[in-house]
């Protein structure tokens, strides 16, 4: 069912600028996840453009982009730093222009996976136990508090960019260069051997979790973007108490981080069956492999609805 913006609402959003691209390692998915937002506005009738922040060539100045473009409102689709954590938010507040999803503070929060950790922690929220890595860390002390298998991972990196599970020391010398490569803050995190969900919230509420089901040793890059072999369940197996928990859980994460409008909630089971909770996106993909839209959809929301509904959650940002 096609889905369309009434003229009172048309008017009341004014002129949107879809701002993607970026300069940071995720900037292929934004470039998608831009494209298929952008388009969909279209659809449902809004008075949408899309800007390419910094461009290919990567020489842009994003603030003169800004500055130069005239839109009333943003619809903000850039994965990892530079556009999900403060900064872009930051300057938009500066210019006075509403966009969606989560303020400067909750942003910069959700984009560090050690702060939403220690805040989750603060809050009574289950989180796996975690360690900082660098190259002065003791390894052993590490394996000792954590055990194998375990999973190493960047910050401040999305989208599983330079995250590995690691089952020997050689391995955790090798997945500590490899986030290394993307980030200066590492963290190594007990290994979940239960199930993984992701649950993504709109206006505050879940939406229907997804049980993920990858071939990979976990769920990584190439299982998020490029395989077709991963399974995307709703059908997953919990009973009702623990799926409402899992939503109920999942709602209170985002709401103790301060973020609103829209975002995902990354979670696994441990061995006893108990909720862990790996880290949240406050601005999660929006592409043909994204769990977003499918959440959305298996909710009864089009695809054209669900980005108006972010949008309008927007309206009051400034």
């Amino acid at each position: 069912m096609s889905f369309s913006v009434d003229a009172a609402l048309k008017n009341q959003l004014g002129k949107v600028a879809v701002v993607f691209g970026g300069n940071s390692s995720e900037r292929p998915v934004s470039l998608k996840s831009g494209a298929a937002v952008l388009s969909a506005l279209k659809r449902a009738g809004v008075d949408a453009f899309g800007i390419d922040l910094c461009g290919e060539s990567n020489d842009l100045n994003p603030v003169v982009q800004l500055e130069e473009a005239e839109f009333d409102r943003a619809f903000l689709i850039l994965h990892g730093p530079g556009g999900e954590d403060g900064t872009l938010q930051g300057v938009l507040e500066m210019m006075g222009k509403p966009y969606t999803g989560s303020g400067v503070a909750a942003s910069a929060i959700g984009m560090d996976k050690v702060r939403t950790k220690q805040l989750w922690i603060g809050a009574g929220i289950p989180t796996p136990p975690f360690t900082l890595l660098d190259e002065t860390t003791n390894l052993d002390q590490v394996v000792e508090h954590l055990n194998f298998p375990m999973i190493v991972k960047p910050a401040h990196e999305g989208s599983s960019i330079g995250m590995s599970k690691v089952f020997d020391h050689d391995g955790l010398r090798q997945a500590l260069a490899t986030a290394g490569e993307y980030d200066r803050c590492v963290l190594a995190e007990r290994w979940m051997s239960g199930d993984e969900f992701t649950v993504a919230i709109l206006a505050g509420r879940a939406l229907p979790p997804i049980k993920l089901v990858t071939d990979h040793d976990f769920y990584d890059f190439n299982a998020k973007y490029v395989s077709d072999s991963t399974q995307y369940c709703f059908d997953s197996g919990l009973s009702d108490e623990k799926l409402q928990e899992l939503k109920s859980l999942s709602e209170q994460a985002f709401r103790s981080l301060g973020c609103k409008g829209w975002g995902r909630v990354d979670v696994m089971q441990d061995e006893s069956g108990n909720f862990q909770l790996l880290e949240i996106n406050t601005a999660p993909g929006m592409t043909d492999h994204s769990l977003v839209p499918m959440a959305a959809a298996e909710d009864g929301i089009p695809f054209e609805r669900l980005v108006v509904e972010i949008l309008k959650e927007g309206l009051e940002s400034v």
